[in-house]
């Protein structure tokens, strides 16, 4: 099994569960006794969040990079960003890399893909739902157009995840302010949701909707399992 380099504590919350399911899948696909072979660096969330904040995108890639390096530096083979929003500097850390960065929209794609889903709604923080890193990247790379929430929803959508789901607080009326934000928008269209953030899990579930919804932390783990367990080198 290769290692996996877990980039991580962005937030903490949800990356126990990479951490969780990381373990858990490789117990259920090679049996027994077995776990994941896996090093973890975890920021402190409150130095990347004020990054974010202030817009400085240069700092936090350089925060990025240099934990990548010191995952490499420890046998890291692979790299994996627990967090949706910090793929907006996955170029520049995989191309600071000598490791192949895998990349959770990528992950996330095939799925999408697989269901024949045409317009997925994407919920996610303000930065991913409305910068192009993340969209641009489904629809390069992939075909996909996502759609987004209007503006009073996606900072609704920001505000659970930065100031509830992030320091672990799971309220009942901000899941219903979730589904009643998809059921809005698949009046308009929407055929799928991509939960574009990986604390959204914390807080709804893909049976919670009516159509087929997309938890980006599951797919990802998955994907980096598969490349840790493949045998090409």
């Amino acid at each position: 099994m290769k290692t996996i380099g877990l980039l991580g504590g962005m937030s903490w919350e949800s990356t126990s569960i990479y951490y969780q399911l990381l373990n858990r899948l490789t117990r259920e696909r090679l049996g027994g006794l077995h776990s994941a072979e896996c090093l973890l660096w975890s920021f402190d969330f409150a130095e990347i969040e004020a990054a974010q904040a202030r817009g400085d995108w240069q700092l936090a890639t350089q925060m990025m990079i240099a934990a990548a390096e010191r995952l490499e530096r420890g046998g890291a083979e692979c790299l994996v960003i627990c967090t949706n929003t910090m793929h907006k500097m996955a170029d520049d850390v995989q191309a600071a890399s000598a490791v192949p960065l895998i990349h959770i929209a990528d992950a996330t794609a095939p799925a999408i893909t697989e269901a024949e889903c045409r317009t997925p709604l994407l919920l996610a923080t303000g930065y991913t739902m409305e910068q192009d890193f993340y969209k641009g990247h489904l629809r390069e790379r992939h075909g996909i157009e996502v759609r987004i929430p209007e503006p009073n929803d996606r900072a609704e959508v920001h505000r659970i995840i930065y100031e509830e789901l992030c320091r672990g607080e799971v309220w009942a009326d901000s899941k219903q302010t979730f589904l009643d934000i998809v059921e809005k928008e698949v009046g308009g269209g929407a055929d799928a949701v991509i939960f574009g953030c990986t604390e959204i899990g914390l807080l709804v579930r893909p049976e919670d909707f009516s159509i087929p919804a997309f938890d980006t932390t599951v797919l990802h783990v998955r994907a980096a399992l598969d490349f840790a367990l493949s045998q090409s080198t």
